[in-house]
C-alpha cells in the first residue's frame, strides 16, 4: 500500500522555516501544521514569531494559537494534536507540512513516545517543590528500579510513578506508534553569523510591531511564573521592562543573547538526533525538494 506522503521542515529559531513551508503549501497545494511550542498558545503571536494573519489566510494553518497561556502540553500530547491534523489534511487532499523547531515534538511524532497520561498539577507541583536530593531519595522508595539521576529526569519519573501508579520505564516500554507516512524531511539551517543577524533583525521587528504591548497584556491575566507562555523566550525580560524595571534596550538585549543560545541548542540537537536528514539553506523549496511535485 501507498503510504502518504508527509513533509517535515525543521530546524533552529530564525531560520526562515515558516518562509520555506509557505513556499511549499502555495505551490503544492498545502497545509502547514505547527511544530513549535511556543506557537501553539494564543497570548503571544508577535513574541513567539507565529506566522502573519495574512500568510495564515493564504494557505490552511493548523495548531497555531489553539491554547490558554496556562496550559500545558507536552511532546505525547502534541503528537496526538499532529496526526490529527495530518489526517484531516490528507483527508482533503491537500500536502501535510509540518514545521518547527520543537525537536522533541518531532521525534515524538515520527518515531512514536510513551503515552504518559496528563500530570496532574497538585501531584507536578509537589514533584517540583522537592530538593534534588529529596526527590532523589524518593524516587529510590518509589520507584527502586530507577536509574535516572538528572534532576529534571529524576523529577519526571516521580510524578510520573505518583500520578499514574506506573514507572515512566513501564510507560517507555509501551509507546505510541510513530508516522506511519513516506516523510520527506529536511533541516533549515544557516551560518552563525547569518543566523545571529537574522535573530536580532526579527527581534527588532517584533518590538516595532509591539512585543513589549503584547507581553504587558498577560499581566492581567495573573499567570504564574512557571506557566508555559510565560517561559516563551523574551517574555522574562520583555515582562520586566513592560513594568519599567530594566531599560527596554537591556531587555532586547537579553532576548537576543537567550534567543542565540537557544538556536546553537537546536542546531545540536538536530545534528545529532537527525543526521540522515538533509541540511539546506536553499531559497527556492523545489531546490529542497525536487522530488515534490506542484500540484
Amino acid at each position: 500500500m501507498v503510504k502518504p506522503r508527509v513533509v517535515v521542515i525543521a530546524g533552529p529559531t530564525a531560520t526562515g522555516k515558516s518562509a520555506v513551508a509557505l513556499d511549499l503549501a502555495q505551490r503544492c497545494t498545502g497545509t502547514i501544521i505547527n511544530a513549535d511550542a511556543s506557537q501553539l498558545y494564543a497570548d503571544l503571536r508577535i513574541v513567539t514569531a507565529r506566522p502573519s494573519p495574512a500568510d495564515e489566510a493564504s494557505v490552511p494553518h493548523l495548531l497555531y494559537g489553539i491554547l490558554d497561556g496556562a496550559d500545558a502540553c507536552d511532546a505525547a500530547r502534541w503528537a496526538g494534536l499532529a496526526r490529527d491534523a495530518i489526517a484531516a489534511t490528507l483527508a482533503v487532499g491537500r500536502l501535510p507540512i509540518v514545521t518547527g523547531g520543537s525537536g522533541l515534538y518531532l521525534r515524538a511524532l515520527i518515531d512514536g513516545i510513551a503515552d504518559v497520561p496528563p500530570i496532574d498539577a497538585a501531584v507536578r507541583a509537589a514533584v517540583r517543590a522537592l530538593d534534588p536530593a529529596a526527590a532523589r531519595a524518593a524516587l529510590t522508595s518509589e520507584d527502586p528500579g530507577a536509574t535516572v539521576t538528572d534532576p529534571q529526569r529524576v523529577a519526571r519519573a516521580l510524578e510520573v510513578v505518583r500520578a499514574t501508579g506506573r514507572t515512566l520505564r513501564d510507560w517507555q516500554a509501551d509507546p505510541s506508534p510513530g508516522l506511519d507516512a513516506d516523510i520527506h524531511a529536511v533541516v533549515v539551517d544557516r551560518p552563525r553569523a547569518e543566523l545571529h543577524a537574522r535573530i536580532d533583525q526579527r527581534l527588532a521587528a517584533m518590538v516595532a510591531a509591539g512585543a513589549l504591548a503584547e507581553v504587558a497584556a498577560l499581566a492581567p491575566k495573573g499567570l504564574a511564573a512557571d506557566a508555559p507562555v510565560m517561559k516563551s523566550i523574551g517574555v522574562a525580560a520583555l515582562h520586566a521592562a513592560a513594568r519599567d524595571e530594566i531599560g527596554l534596550d537591556a531587555a532586547i538585549a537579553a532576548t537576543a543573547a537567550a534567543t542565540r543560545r537557544y538556536a546553537k541548542r537546536q542546531s545540536t540537537w538536530f545534528r545529532n538526533q537527525t543526521p540522515t536528514w538533509p541540511r539546506s539553506i536553499a531559497g527556492s523549496i523545489l531546490t529542497i525538494f525536487p522530488q515534490t511535485d506542484p500540484k
